[in-house]
């Protein structure tokens, strides 16, 4: 009887498989009246052998598969543009329905990063940011966050059947368009999918979330995921937060930093130590004093800080710090025992740096 119910409320809207982590994989089984290894079946036949096709599977019966036709789909992103940097990096158009989202491919000699979007657009309105400048459309659904990483991965096998080898991906960073904390159910079944042996399988070390401060998703995740978290902080102090940065009014930096805090004492992933993202903004926030500031700031705080070359977006006012107050600010910061990168130029010559994300 449960079977037949279920058959019938899927008739009319079939549901795609790529939204579903293995335990929402193993009730959708369980309730077609199948036996439990059926989604350990199907995850793999998604995520290990990259096959998206119910005829292709050939350890499932034709009941079954007649069954899957009936209820459910697997439908990828639709790709419609490829555009790459002259220094490598691949910037990938993507298109829901009359929506568009981008996703970056950063390769390097023997390692590649893959920066996924979470939202069409955001809401937070950062003012050195593109995507900001789009406004907000709505959250991307789990198979359309999860799409953009299993179309990435099938594209490079293909190339290598074609002996264009590129990297591998061994890094996925959530830090494309949108706020993924504002769009936190959906992101935290991609994680799953993520890190799950039986999906990308990807270690905790290896996939971080950024996040420009929603302080009660910060505690809400807390203990229940665990990777590698970065947080988009870009000022030493709240009058310059709130000026680049129109959460800060919400979330305050004291307030950030207790859940960053919160999360660190129940993570272990990446050594238990948080990025904080800072673009440097000429006369804004890379002066000495505030270079001392972050310090004073983040002195408890176990970290890595990442300075970001500011990318330049239209309809915006600001300029990126010279390279001398860049040089000058990472080495102030590295005597005080702060461990700071400066994070490379990648993609800017097509619009796929950080912050130029803007879906065109």
């Amino acid at each position: 009887m449960l079977q037949e119910i279920f058959l019938k409320k899927n008739q009319k809207k079939k549901i795609n498989l790529l939204d579903f982590d293995l335990t929402k994989m193993t009730n959708f089984f369980l309730k077609m009246g199948e036996k439990k290894f059926r989604a350990i079946q199907m995850m793999e036949w998604i995520y290990k052998k990259y096959c998206i096709k119910f005829n292709k599977m050939s350890n499932f019966s034709n009941t079954l598969k007649n069954k899957l036709n009936s209820t459910s789909i697997i439908v990828l992103p639709k790709y419609v543009k490829k555009i790459k940097s002259l220094d490598g990096t691949i910037k990938w158009n993507f298109l829901f329905n009359t929506e568009f989202i981008e996703t970056i491919y950063i390769p390097e000699k023997k390692r590649a990063t893959l920066c996924i979007s979470s939202q069409v657009g955001c809401v937070l309105k950062c003012g050195f940011c593109a995507t900001g400048q789009l406004g907000y459309t709505r959250n991307l659904q789990v198979s359309e966050i999860i799409g953009q990483i299993w179309f990435v991965i099938n594209k490079l096998n293909q190339y290598k059947l074609k002996n264009l080898i590129l990297p591998t991906i061994t890094n996925i960073v959530m830090m494309g368009m949108g706020e993924p904390l504002l769009n936190l159910k959906n992101v935290i079944i991609a994680i799953n999918i993520i890190l799950s042996k039986y999906g990308f399988n990807f270690s905790k070390n290896k996939v971080t979330l950024s996040t420009s401060g929603i302080v009660p998703a910060i505690n809400k995740i807390a203990g229940k995921i665990d990777i590698s978290l970065a947080i988009s902080l870009h000022a030493p102090n709240n009058h310059i937060r709130n000026m680049i940065m129109p959460i800060n009014k919400v979330y305050n930096i004291n307030l950030l930093l207790l859940s960053v805090k919160n999360y660190l004492s129940k993570s272990t992933a990446n050594r238990g130590i948080v990025t904080i993202e800072y673009v440097m903004l000429l006369n804004i926030n890379d002066s000495l004093h505030h270079a001392k500031e972050l310090v004073c700031l983040l002195k408890d705080i176990p970290c890595k800080i990442n300075l970001i070359p500011w990318n330049p977006i239209k309809n915006s006012l600001y300029k990126c710090s010279t390279y001398n107050r860049i040089i000058n600010f990472s080495n102030y910061l590295k005597n005080k025992n702060f461990i700071v990168t400066i994070r490379k130029n990648r993609g800017s010559d097509i619009n796929a740096a950080c912050g130029q994300l803007i879906s065109k």
